[in-house]
């Protein structure tokens, strides 16, 4: 029976929490892909919901009523949307129900259901008050401006995809990765912004180092390799005194994504938390996108076999905490990857 529920919870992309006692919930059933990105780490473990959702705050008060009541009819919060780590909107609903002696509160994620109600509603509205109007042209110039930052960013980087061995979707699939560890490490909507741009900038450098150093196939010499360590430098001078937040952060991480948790980095030789954490998020989402994507000088490796070589990595070259982070993103990180993938890429230039 256990096996039927948890069937119907997956295919009804609905996750089932119980109220703890110090108003914290436990999730019962399994974890629903999609509810990985908002809860992060504290996933497996009892998480404060109102937190990751902060729309749930008014209903939990009804809820606690419904709850008190001992009420086996479920009491809706109403649809809210959220948007997650592709940047697409999902829409979710809970429902709070006495069940077998427990508060129970299920979280529902519409999908298509909801996208063919909001069709059916928008075809039916007419007119919109004034400052409706306003604010809804503010978030679509905002969006524009985003896009068109993003747009800016990946056609620098395509500067020094020419002359090595990266790919627009290896670039892409960085930013949103490292946007959502900056999500999972509960920073503002504008920092996660700046590091999905700024990440992908990190070797921007290399434009800088001559070809029969960048493109050769063989182990470089320690003059060869004293020379490509400096494409962090160069990296760090093109975007660095621009006052723009998300190309100060792309400075930083350029000029620090090769630094080391343990100090035997370069440039600097920076230790621990003296090395930028944008630094450190780059550093691991670089490492797993390269260790699991074939390139022509190299196989991919399984994902657990890239796992086990990174974790043997952290204390000395990544930072643990920020590991165990995106440890608990894995499933975020296969859908990017799954998305945004070099396949993909070739069909849209085409």
């Amino acid at each position: 029976m256990d096996k039927l529920l948890a069937n119907i919870c997956a295919s009804l992309n609905i996750a089932v929490f119980c109220q703890r006692p110090n108003d914290s919930f436990q999730l019962l059933s399994p974890t629903p892909d999609w509810l990985v990105f908002f809860l992060g780490q504290s996933v497996s473990t009892e998480c404060a919901l109102t937190d990751a959702f902060p729309y749930l705050t008014c209903f939990i008060d009804d809820a606690e009523q419904h709850w008190q009541a001992r009420n086996a009819t479920p009491l809706s919060s109403g649809v809210w949307v959220e948007t997650d780590e592709l940047g697409n909107e999902i829409a979710i609903e809970a429902n709070a129900l006495w069940v077998d002696g427990q508060a129970v509160l299920l979280l529902n994620n519409l999908g298509e259901k909801y996208r063919k109600e909001v069709s059916h509603l928008q075809q039916l509205r007419e007119g919109l008050l004034t400052q409706e109007k306003l604010e809804n042209e503010v978030q679509k110039r905002t969006l524009k401006i985003k896009q068109r930052e993003e747009e800016i960013a990946i056609k620098l980087v395509s500067l020094t995809s020419y002359r090595d061995e990266e790919t627009g979707a290896h670039v892409k699939r960085i930013g949103l990765y490292a946007a959502a560890m900056g999500k999972a490490l509960g920073w503002e909507a504008q920092q996660i912004d700046d590091i999905r741009i700024a990440a992908p900038m990190h070797d921007i450098g290399k434009i800088g180092i001559p070809d029969r150093i960048l493109l050769k196939k063989g182990k470089l010499t320690d003059t060869e390799f004293a020379i490509m360590k400096r494409h962090t430098e160069i990296g760090a001078k093109m975007l660095h005194d621009s006052h723009i937040p998300v190309l100060d952060m792309a400075a930083d991480i350029a000029l620090c994504h090769h630094e080391k948790w343990d100090g035997s980095g370069y440039p600097r030789g920076l230790i621990g938390e003296e090395i930028p954490v944008s630094a450190r998020i780059t550093a691991i989402v670089d490492i797993y996108d390269a260790l699991v994507h074939e390139r022509v000088y190299k196989k991919a490796l399984s994902e657990a076999e890239a796992l086990e070589l990174m974790s043997s990595m952290t204390g000395s070259h990544l930072d643990a905490q920020l590991f165990e982070v995106f440890l608990g993103l894995l499933p975020v990180m296969r859908r990017i990857r799954q998305e945004v993938n070099e396949i993909n890429e070739l069909l849209v230039s085409y």
